[in-house]
């Protein structure tokens, strides 16, 4: 399976109500970075081991750890959680930025230094999410 039918099969997978807020959501993020590239994670480490939610990641950095080494990795990233989506705001140097700016006008979201998570669309102020989303695009 190519990168798109990993995508659509993920996303066709989730519950109704997840699964429209992650079209609307990949929709949303492909009009913010047309032609970007596209990723997808199935959350399972090397070992085929489950690490993490998979998730779906668009467009490119190059993300430097402590020890030096630097790989790509995605700009912004979204994910089905146990309780909603989340949405990953990658590459903002300012851990507490997304919160200080986006937390009060976002609406019932919760806000982490790189994380925006959610219970439905319809809780949220759409708006304020393209905001943050395009903030993080422009900082990397």
């Amino acid at each position: 399976m190519n990168t798109h039918d990993h995508i659509n099969a993920y996303i066709a997978a989730q519950p109704e109500s997840k699964r429209s807020d992650m079209q609307a959501l990949h929709g949303m993020i492909l009009k913010l970075m047309p032609g970007c590239k596209l990723w997808f994670l199935d959350g399972k480490d090397e070992k085929g081991r489950t690490v993490s939610n998979p998730n779906i990641g668009y467009g490119s950095r190059t993300q430097q750890y402590a020890d030096g080494k630097t790989r790509e990795f995605y700009q912004i990233g979204i994910s089905a959680n146990t309780t909603g989506v989340s949405v990953y705001i990658l590459g903002i140097e300012d851990r507490k930025y997304l919160a200080a700016t986006y937390e009060k006008e976002l609406g019932k979201a919760s806000v982490t230094g790189y994380c925006i998570k959610f219970k439905t669309l319809k809780d949220i102020n759409i708006d304020a999410l393209r905001a943050a989303m395009q903030y993080g695009i422009e900082q990397t």
